[in-house]
Parts: C-alpha cells; sequence; structure tokens
C-alpha cells in the first residue's frame, strides 16, 4: 500500500481552487451588483410614489374647486 502523502498539491488540485476561487469572487460581485440594483429600483420607486402622490393631491384640490356637477335628468323613453 503506497498512500500518497506529499507536501504540494497536485495540478488538478491546484485547478480546482483557483476556479473556486474565481466562483466565489464572481458570487460576491453578482450580489453586490444584485443588492445595488435593487437599491436603485426602490429609491426609483420611492419617487415615483412620491410623484403620484402628489399628483392625485393637486387632483383632488381641483376636484374640491369645482362646484358639483349636476346630475342629468333621464331620458323618457318615447312609446312606439
Amino acid at each position: 500500500m503506497s498512500a500518497r502523502k506529499s507536501a504540494e498539491p497536485s495540478p488538478a488540485g491546484i485547478a480546482r481552487s483557483n476556479r473556486q476561487r474565481l466562483a466565489a469572487e464572481e458570487g460576491a460581485r453578482a450580489m453586490a451588483d444584485a443588492e445595488r440594483q435593487s437599491a436603485e429600483l426602490r429609491k426609483n420607486m420611492a419617487r415615483l410614489r412620491e410623484l403620484r402622490e402628489a399628483k392625485e393631491a393637486a387632483d383632488a384640490d381641483i376636484r374640491a374647486s369645482l362646484p358639483a356637477p349636476v346630475p342629468k335628468k333621464r331620458a323618457r323613453k318615447s312609446p312606439r
């Protein structure tokens, strides 16, 4: 039985550890990018919500300043 115990890692082991390291770094960059995009999206949604609420408030003020609409009378059906 010959057990191979060397102090130096094999080329395949080195390549595997490099791939794992690169994948971990790329994953961390992807997660940071996703978080950044998510923060930008939330910021834009808040901006649009404020604009919508301001427009709705302005529309409500305009409707309140206008006179109440007069209900229309129903037209009678003409007998045939």
